[in-house]
Formats: structure tokens, C-alpha cells, sequence
């Protein structure tokens, strides 16, 4: 399998040049355990930390962190890509871009100034940078208790069933947004415990998002009713870490859905959960190796886990019993400039 590669700059203190290519195996392979072999640069970029594909034109855009632009880049073969018009200006630090299933707009999360912001998609994939919109920030609401208010910081955004859902680490809230005719109008915001931290989702077949927490190490459970409502309904911590000396990272589903995993720098462990209860419960089940530095994401595919470390400048494969959910030991290995994710090909 292929994968494109988010990677730092020297612009973020990073060792790569721009997008990265890995092929896990063949890249024709339907399966990703085969030998590692990083493939060098497919485009030049500024910290491209994150990628995601338009739905269905060739073209992948790029989250260029420290330049506080998005860019989309249109493939010219098997490994390359190419710039497909200017980069737009979006925000601080911009950290997270997604792609609309319609095709029509790129939503971009930005970690600096906490804005999530809307640009539209012309038919061929170009960012229509006139267009863009931009939410309300996100508003502290322990601030309204007393507390010190603190500045928003936007992570991610995730596109579900009916509606658009953020992270906001700094307010510690996850909003849903209703993103309809270019514009964005946050519908809810479900507050989470203060100083919790909520980073990166993941959308379970059962109707729950699971939310994964820089801070505190746990994963909170959302659903959304059917009037549209979202509610908090169950939260775990992640057992085995350390608040303060661990910080998650990415969470992603198994292949079938009954076990989630968690990515966590400090201890560079990855960690088990396993699913039940009708994805409303969580409990974890293992806290395994990941062989990497700062685990900073990690996909799976099928029966193999793939790690980006972002420190130790290295990818590593290990192979996940799919009974239990568990990885095994690192199986391979290959060097990758200050990896920040992998995208695979389609």
C-alpha cells in the first residue's frame, strides 16, 4: 500500500521538505504489512502536518502549520503532487483540514487562534479563497463560573450523519456546527471536564463519537439524539498512563469496529480499548509498544498498525491480533522525516 505523508519543516523544527510518500509493500498491495520504504518527497511544502483527499477529484490538501495557510496539491503521477493554486490564509497555526463529503468546502482547525474555518471547493478541487468563512470561537465556559478564561485552541473537525463536529482543546468543548451554504453555525457545544483537553474524534458505526483527551488521557463518549441533540454519555480513562507525562495523540477504530486505540506520546505506547455496551462503553484492554518517539498518529489497515514518529523520524509496522485488538512487536521499520501523519492512497 501507499501512503502520503504530513510532515514538519524547518519551519516547525522539522526535518522534511514537504509531503512525504511511504509504501507499505507493493503499492498496489491491498494489505499494508509488507517491508517499509520511505519514497522521498512527493511535492515541496511548509510543514504540511495534515492531509486529507477531496471525495472524488485527485487532489489532497495540506494543513501548512506554521504558515497559517491550506493548500491543495493535484497528483501528476503515482508519487507526485503539485500545487493547484495559491495557498489561502486561514489562521494560526493551522493543525487539521477536512474534506466535506460533498465535495464543496475544506474545513480547517486552527490550533493558534482557535478558529475553524469554511473554504469553498471549485469543481476541480481549487480552493476558492474569496469564499472563506469563519465560525464564532469557541467560548470558555467555566469562565462563566469564575474561573480564569482561557484561549480557544481548535483541533480537529469531523464530518458525521447531519452535521459538522469540532474539538476545541483549550475550551475543553466538542461544537457541532451546522455547515450549510458556505457558512458555519455552531448548533451545541457539549462541555467536557475543565483542563481536559479535547484533541481528535473518531465516529463509531453505532452512532457515538469517541473523543480522545490531550490532557487528562481519557476517551468521552458522545451521541447524538433524534432531535439533533449531542449528549455526553459515558467517559474512561485510558488505564496505564500519566496525566501530565502522556499525551494522547490520534484514536482510531479496528477494522471491525469492536476495539479502538489510542496513540500516546510521553510513554510512545499505544493503547487498547475495547468496545461494548453497543459503542456506548469503553474499556481498556492492553498499553503495548509502539517503537517509536512521540507517536504523534497512527492508521490501521486491516491487520496492520502503522506509527508516525515524529521525534525518533521513523515509521514503524506492527501486526494487530485481530481477536483481541492487540498489537504485537515492531515487525519493521523505515526512517521518515519528522512524520506528523499518513494519508493512504486511494
Amino acid at each position: 500500500m501507499r501512503f502520503f505523508l504530513g510532515a514538519y519543516t524547518s519551519d516547525r523544527e522539522g526535518a522534511a521538505d514537504g509531503i512525504g510518500v511511504l509504501c507499505a509493500g507493493s503499492a498496489d498491495d491491498a494489505l499494508a504489512g509488507g517491508e517499509l520504504a520511505f519514497g522521498g518527497t512527493a511535492a515541496r511544502a511548509a510543514s504540511p502536518s495534515w492531509l486529507a483527499w477531496h471525495p472524488t477529484q485527485d487532489v489532497v490538501y495540506a494543513a501548512q502549520e506554521a504558515a497559517g495557510t491550506v493548500r491543495a496539491f493535484a497528483r501528476t503521477g503515482e508519487e507526485s503532487v503539485a500545487p493547484l493554486g495559491a495557498a489561502v490564509p486561514v489562521g494560526s497555526t493551522v493543525c487539521h483540514v477536512a474534506t466535506s463529503p460533498s465535495g464543496r468546502s475544506l474545513v480547517a482547525s486552527c490550533y493558534g487562534d482557535g478558529r475553524v474555518v469554511a473554504v469553498p471547493l471549485a469543481a476541480d478541487g481549487a480552493l476558492i479563497g474569496s469564499e472563506v468563512a469563519v465560525g464564532d470561537v469557541a467560548d470558555d465556559a467555566y469562565a462563566d463560573l469564575g474561573m480564569s478564561a482561557r484561549a480557544p485552541h481548535a483541533h480537529q473537525a469531523r464530518f458525521v450523519p447531519g452535521a459538522l463536529v469540532s474539538t476545541d482543546l483549550g475550551a475543553d468543548s466538542v461544537r457541532v456546527w451546522a455547515a450549510t451554504g458556505g457558512a458555519l453555525n455552531q448548533r451545541q457545544a457539549v462541555v467536557l471536564p475543565r483542563g481536559s483537553g479535547p484533541r481528535h474524534t473518531v465516529w463509531h458505526p453505532s452512532g457515538h463519537l469517541y473523543v480522545v483527551t490531550e490532557y487528562s488521557n481519557e476517551v468521552f463518549v458522545l451521541r447524538p439524539a433524534a432531535s439533533g441533540a449531542w449528549s455526553l454519555v459515558a467517559g474512561t480513562q485510558i488505564i496505564g498512563t500519566q496525566e501530565g507525562v502522556d499525551f494522547p495523540a490520534e484514536i482510531a477504530l479496528s477494522r471491525d469496529a469492536a476495539f479502538v486505540s489510542v496513540s500516546i506520546r510521553g510513554s510512545n505506547t499505544i493503547a487498547v480499548l475495547r468496545v461494548g455496551s453497543v459503542g456506548s462503553a469503553l474499556t481498556t484492554v492492553a498499553l503495548v509498544e509502539s517503537g517509536v518517539d512521540w507517536p504523534r498518529h497512527h492508521v490501521i489497515e486491516r491487520d496492520t498498525l502503522l506509527v508516525a514518529g515524529q521525534r525518533s523520524n521513523d515509521i514503524t509496522s506492527l501486526t494487530i491480533d485481530e481477536r483481541t485488538g492487540v498489537p504485537g512487536r515492531v515487525r519493521r521499520r523505515v526512517e521518515a522525516p519528522s512524520p506528523a501523519m499518513l494519508l493512504a492512497d486511494r
